[in-house]
């Protein structure tokens, strides 16, 4: 059976190449063009439009980040290890959440 660790970067690695989709299709990757016809009659739309696409990429660059970071804490082997009290996070808490960086009482903490 495949060690954690391992899965879990495959679930991360995953995951990333979602996101990067997402963000391109909805204009904010590396090849997409967010476009907006000027010409619209209705502008207050284009820029409602324009706020709640600005705000979705917004949410998934934050994922993004988070993932990469996640990556990171593996490549490093710090990944699993709660950054605040130093204690394994639990293989539950990183199935239900792979990006996870605190053990839950730590995550219940201020």
């Amino acid at each position: 059976m495949p060690e954690l660790s391992q899965i879990q970067s495959a679930v991360l690695a995953s995951e990333r190449v979602r996101l990067l989709a997402q963000l391109d299709e909805l204009g904010f990757g590396p090849n997409g063009s967010l476009t907006y016809d000027t010409n619209f009659a209705d502008s207050s739309q284009v820029t409602a439009e324009r706020g709640e696409a600005e705000r979705l990429a917004a949410d998934l660059q934050e994922s993004l980040d988070d993932v990469d970071k996640a990556l990171e804490r593996l490549a490093e082997g710090s990944y699993g290890i709660c950054e605040r009290c130093g204690k394994p996070i639990s293989e539950a808490r990183l199935e239900a959440m792979p990006t996870a960086r605190r053990c839950l009482d730590c995550a219940k903490l201020p």
